[in-house]
């Protein structure tokens, strides 16, 4: 998953941008024969050596997600965001509340697809998502994972909690999770932080595959985001939903009768 996410924040430093100002080749970064291209520098030996890209995550608390579903199996994901503490400071008038200032994560870097330009929408990382069933496009669950730029990398993992493990909503979110960061001042260390619950075990055999590591505890746990699912699933022919809350910030699972 570590090496997996390095690899994906590489194309994602150059080619996520606004597609109404770029070209950005969609279907070609999800073309098999690409993806099989890029999976060969995954090594399960090692550590990969480190890539030219830059992958932020700072964790914020102005951020809101929420799910909703409802008896006929539909289902909305909504996130919303200031970006910082108090977005642009500026209220409209006769409104509680103050205007996003997402005009950030533009590069000044002059030829980069998110280069800082009139008109154009920068990279950010609202994702609301909804997971769907392959065999017939019905709704599998309603899901969002906050947090700046672990949101990509939270998503993965819960992602992988339920479809790969077996985990119910609340484990999934429950279970500890890592965030690889770059530092902000643009340098090549590439650590990963792991939350405290993952083995000793599990951290030293990262550490002997070259993965400079640090566990964080407490507060600090605060970097691996909060997230909220809704699952949807058939019960001998009735529907049935389940869901959880991030134990990392406050929220709840409610049902509305």
């Amino acid at each position: 998953v570590i090496e997996s996410l390095q690899i994906a924040f590489a194309d994602a430093a150059w080619w996520v941008t606004d597609p109404d100002a770029e070209k950005v080749p969609s279907k070609g970064l999800l073309n098999r024969e690409y993806l099989a291209e890029r999976a060969k520098l995954f090594s399960p030996d090692r550590a990969a050596d480190i890539l030219d890209h830059g992958s932020p995550a700072h964790n914020h608390c102005d951020t809101v997600f929420f799910a909703v579903t409802d008896s006929e199996g539909n289902g909305i994901s909504f996130i919303n965001s200031n970006y910082a503490g108090f977005g642009t400071a500026i209220i409209p008038a006769g409104c509680g509340f103050t205007l996003q200032n997402r005009g950030a994560n533009f590069s000044l870097e002059a030829g980069h697809p998110n280069a800082l330009a009139p008109r154009k929408r920068p990279y950010h990382t609202i994702i609301p998502a909804l997971i769907t069933n392959v065999a017939d496009g019905s709704l599998h669950s309603v899901y969002g994972v906050m947090g700046g730029f672990m949101q990509p990398q939270g998503h993965v993992q819960v992602l992988l909690n339920m479809l790969a493990f077996g985990y119910h909503p609340q484990a999934a979110l429950d279970s500890p999770r890592i965030c690889i960061a770059a530092p902000t001042s643009g340098g090549t260390d590439r650590t990963v932080f792991v939350e405290e619950g993952i083995s000793d075990e599990a951290v030293e055999g990262l550490r002997r595959l070259g993965h400079k590591i640090e566990v964080l505890t407490e507060w600090k746990r605060s970097m691996f985001g909060r997230g909220q699912i809704i699952r949807l699933h058939y019960d001998e022919g009735s529907l049935v939903y389940s869901a959880g809350s991030d134990p990392r910030g406050d929220g709840m699972a409610f049902p509305l009768l």
